[in-house]
């Protein structure tokens, strides 16, 4: 057999020669709808599975009200967004919410270590807002053209139906952007204890938009009122002998006791544009923003009161995606956002059908009028006032009018060439991770030893030797005691060279200079252009 490797293509034949990065305008502008290659991508993976959810499967829903406290801070909310939901103090909005697994079945244990997702769809009087985020602050990747691959490493071997640490760690070894979820992962979060004391944060960079138009970066997070608790790997195996759905049946019953689970909501806000002051990019999804200089700021509390009256409809069928959003509240060029907002909706179509929006638990309470029709069990016309008229403009009476413009419009100004390339001041992806493991505490920190080495001892000789020196690399003491667990030998862990296309450890790559490390450009190929014509204007 002949050991030269296949070069990889599209499903056309078509040769790919980036597949590490989405084409978008200048290394972190948004990302063009012609990129057939990251669309075929997607698409294809959102329709691998039928009917259940590619991920997030398994999971459970709660009713209540999401009550607004006027302020974010000390400041009124109308300092930093027009969104209708947040600006009155006291005013509530109807709310459900699904709480879920990310990678396993939809009939698996939910002692399960695995991300927990917290998906809120908000009611508005504007329309639906869906909040989709985790229990955990950080994610495995940066740009959503790598989301089938990572999922791919973490579903079964597609030929011996197995889940097996081996392929997780195959490609976390290889993307070292992922060490900081994986530390969170395998540590006592990787666990929670139940859903009402998990917390949530949206992940995601978005933006707050005011009535002047003025934007700011920010993102959400979730606080549980009843506290944090988690589980140890022990105590998980304990629960799980007895108990696949301890979750479920916690949160169903403690809201049957009427004692209602509640979450306050916080935001870290950041002003608008790219931020050259500090050393990772606010829209890289695989940092966290400091609090000492990012503070989590009080917006609003949420209350569950309410278990579904049938887990079909009202779980099932539920859909969110997080292109969801209402005025007030804008996209940035988060590149894991960018794939999330098509995939999300997507797979919905697919999965629900073409009309999932016309379902109760889907439906906005407001009035829908659109001139989209039929497909697969449509039960009703969302139009105007004459069912003929299915088009605009029309000169027909009932006829369905554009919304009047705001006053001013949020249109931020964006320059740049396309390219393929990984956003370079996130390149550092040891920092966090090491910051993170050095703040928890003794127990936490064993409790995560024992984890990873559980799962590295199952892999090969060169997975856990890359592993180790990453984790060295983050934490003297982090990579040591993972590396004596496994039984490696430490010099030679050392001894690896940096990843080919990767800075070495503790470098910043300065892709808009055209700089080079390790010998290569600064975009990890093996040619490119001259760096003055790397230089990139981005403006946002």
């Amino acid at each position: 057999m002949s050991d030269e490797k296949p070069v990889l293509t599209t499903r056309q034949g078509h040769p790919v020669r980036d597949n590490q990065s989405t084409r978008t305008v200048g290394e972190r502008g948004p990302a063009t709808l012609e990129n057939y290659q990251f669309i075929e991508k997607l698409a294809h993976f959102d329709r691998e599975r039928i009917p259940e959810r590619v991920v997030h499967a398994r999971g459970t829903t709660a009713y209540g009200f999401f009550e607004a406290y006027g302020t974010i801070g000390d400041e009124p909310v109308g300092k930093y967004t027009r969104a209708k939901l947040l600006a009155t103090k006291g005013k509530q909005t109807p709310v459900i919410v699904r709480f879920s697994t990310v990678i396993h079945g939809k009939d698996s244990p939910e002692t399960l270590r695995d991300p927990r997702g917290f998906a809120t769809k908000f009611y508005t009087e504007d329309g639906n807002w869906d909040l989709v985020g985790n229990n955990l602050p950080v994610f495995f990747i940066r740009d959503a053209i790598k989301f089938p691959d990572f999922i791919h490493s973490f579903k079964p071997d597609p030929v011996t139906n197995q889940q097996t640490p081996n392929r997780q760690f195959d490609f976390i070894s290889l993307t070292p952007e992922s060490l900081h979820m994986i530390t969170w992962l395998f540590s006592p979060r990787g666990i929670p204890a139940d859903y009402r004391h998990q917390e949530g944060a949206g992940v995601n960079t978005y933006k707050l938009v005011n009535e002047q138009g003025v934007a700011h970066l920010v993102k959400f997070h979730w606080v549980p009122k009843q506290g944090i608790k988690s589980l140890t790997q022990p105590e998980a195996d304990a629960i799980q002998a007895t108990a696949f759905s301890h979750a479920t049946k916690d949160l169903y019953d403690a809201i049957e006791r009427g004692e209602y689970p509640e979450w306050e909501m916080r935001v870290q806000l950041m002003s608008d544009g790219p931020h050259d002051d500090l050393d990772f990019d606010p829209l890289d999804d695989t940092k966290i923003w400091p609090e000492d200089k990012f503070p989590k700021l009080p917006i609003g509390r949420m209350v569950l009161n309410r278990n579904p009256q049938n887990v079909f409809e009202e779980n099932e069928q539920a859909a969110f995606g997080t292109g969801v959003i209402v005025d007030g509240i804008d996209f940035s060029d988060d590149k894991m956002l960018v794939g999330r907002t098509f995939s999300y909706s997507d797979t919905q179509r697919y999965r629900v059908g073409p009309n999932y929006l016309q379902l109760p638990v889907n439906a906005p309470k407001v009035r829908v009028v659109t001139n989209q029709r039929d497909g697969i069990m449509s039960h009703r016309i969302d139009g105007g006032n004459d069912p003929h008229i299915n088009f605009e403009p029309s000169s027909q009476r009932g006829t369905a009018v554009e919304a009047p413009k705001v006053a001013h419009e949020y249109e931020p100004e964006v320059e740049g060439r396309l390219m393929r390339r990984r956003i370079s001041r996130t390149q550092d992806d040891y920092k966090q991770v090491g910051e993170r493991y050095r703040s928890i505490d003794q127990r936490e920190r064993d409790d995560l030893i024992n984890n990873l080495v559980a799962g590295l001892k199952q892999c090969d000789k060169n997975i856990q030797l890359r592993m180790v020196w990453h984790f060295l690399h983050a934490d003297e003491d982090y990579g040591r005691r993972v590396g004596e667990g496994i039984g490696v030998d430490l010099a030679e862990a050392r001894a690896l060279p940096p990843l080919p296309g990767q800075p070495a450890p503790g470098t910043r790559r300065e892709a808009r200079d055209g700089a080079t490390y390790n010998g290569e450009k600064a975009n990890g190929a093996a040619s490119g252009t001259a760096p003055s014509a790397q230089k990139e204007p981005v403006k946002n």
